[in-house]
């Protein structure tokens, strides 16, 4: 089915945009790096399957079926990120593809801009047997360049909020004529969702590949780490975990409790962005608080305190020591953020009442009071008091964890088993 002429004349309108746009966007800060990439300067090259990952947290999903996929045949793979987070999750993780034992070889690149002109050009450069797009990358130019081409498009692990939804109906005709091949949405309500937009589109649910990357620590060989020394066996120690810019004033509220409360105890703050790690320095210091960097803290703080991480990649070892902990994302209407992180070092975390973006978890995980979602930052404030004095049993907490999530996992077969069935292999 072509596209009508409204459909035409909006592609038309859009590609004239985005040229408009091309002349400041090459000066922005993220979207500056890979523009010659983006723009295809630099042509992308041939593959059989083009996997589309926004950023790190879908990148992590399709290095997933990657080193799952189990081709029959060498297949060439692109994987697409917009981030550049993105780009620096697959430098990392790209020594653990083996292309010999995976029969797969993988090329990274930034996505090209979504213009018509430009997303034409790019599913020529590519010719891909199937498309698959991670989570919620839904983007007008691209859908239309695979409709053309007759390449199809899943989209795998989807998700779509009601807010989204409701944007995306303001043109319904667009959509329907943009249909996937299929979707594989995670949970019943997102598959209503997809459905409702791609009517007519075969909608399935899976489960979220997501708990396929969950795995318990060896609770029998704990690693020591520099953390394990700056921290005594029994001083208090709460993580404020992935703290985000709009809910700071709610959580200096709570570390101002829960320093008046247990004036002993060590408070690690980890804010989600580095660049706000400057204002805690401020916040903190007029609260009087004896602050540390992460960086400067080389030796224990007996009279407890407050330590900023402005380091990275120490999140799951710091909730590996905490008692208590709490994580951000979830005092203001941000989606919420990874509360299974701490769940799987044998902590309960506690949230806030806003974790939209963790529905997949599934409800039944409050229920096992595995984790506890509270309705404001005094509510926090003392349940993280009450865990700092009571702490639960890690060992029994872990178990319950990982049984609930392989109760979950296999979404990333499945997801397999649908990409093998496009690539005929």
């Amino acid at each position: 089915m072509s596209a009508g002429l409204p459909i035409r004349s909006a592609l038309y309108l859009y590609d004239k945009i985005w040229g408009t746009l091309l002349l400041f966007l090459r000066h922005n800060r993220r979207l500056g790096e890979g523009f010659a990439q983006r723009t295809l300067k630099s042509p992308l090259e041939p593959a059989d399957l083009w996997i589309q990952a926004a950023s790190v947290g879908e990148v992590y999903l399709a290095l997933e079926i990657i080193k799952r996929l189990c081709p029959v045949n060498n297949t060439r793979i692109l994987l697409t990120t917009n981030t550049r987070q993105g780009m620096e999750i697959i430098a990392k993780t790209a020594s653990d593809l083996d292309p010999t034992q995976l029969r797969v070889q993988t090329r990274a690149a930034y996505c090209p801009l979504d213009r018509p002109s430009i997303m034409l050009q790019a599913v020529q450069q590519v010719s891909p047997q199937v498309v698959v797009l991670l989570e919620s990358e839904i983007w007008p130019a691209m859908l239309s360049a695979l409709k053309k081409a007759a390449i199809p498009v899943l989209i795998i692990n989807g998700r779509m909020t009601a807010r989204s939804l409701k944007h995306y109906r303001i043109w319904p005709g667009l959509w329907r004529w943009l249909q996937p091949a299929e979707v594989m949405a995670i949970s019943q309500a997102d598959a209503a969702r997809f459905a409702d937009l791609f009517k007519g589109a075969p909608v399935s649910t899976m489960h979220n590949i997501k708990f396929d990357r969950l795995s318990l620590p060896d609770a029998k060989t704990p690693i020591e780490t520099d953390l394990n020394r700056l921290l005594g066996p029994q001083q208090p120690f709460v993580v404020l975990g992935s703290v985000r810019q709009q809910e700071e004033d709610l959580i200096a509220r709570i570390i101002r409790k829960l320093h008046n409360n247990r004036p002993g105890a060590v408070i690690g703050l980890f804010p989600r962005h580095s660049h706000r790690i400057s204002f805690w320095q401020k916040t903190l210091g007029q609260l009087n608080l004896s602050l540390k960097l992460r960086s400067q803290w080389k030796k224990p703080l007996k009279d407890g305190g407050v330590i900023l991480w402005d380091t990275f990649g120490e999140l799951g070892r710091a909730y590996e020591s905490a008692q208590a902990a709490f994580v951000g994302g979830s005092l203001a209407p941000l989606g919420g953020q990874n509360f299974l992180e701490p769940l799987i070092y044998g902590v309960r975390p506690v949230i806030g009442p806003y974790w939209d973006n963790f529905k997949w978890v599934g409800d039944r995980i409050f229920d096992q009071d595995l984790v506890r979602s509270v309705k404001d930052w005094q509510t926090a404030a003392e349940m993280l008091i009450v865990d700092l004095m009571n702490p639960v049993d890690r060992k029994a907490t872990r178990k319950a964890a990982w049984k609930y999530i392989k109760q979950h996992q296999g979404g990333t077969e499945q997801a397999c088993r649908i990409i093998r069935k496009y690539l005929n292999i």
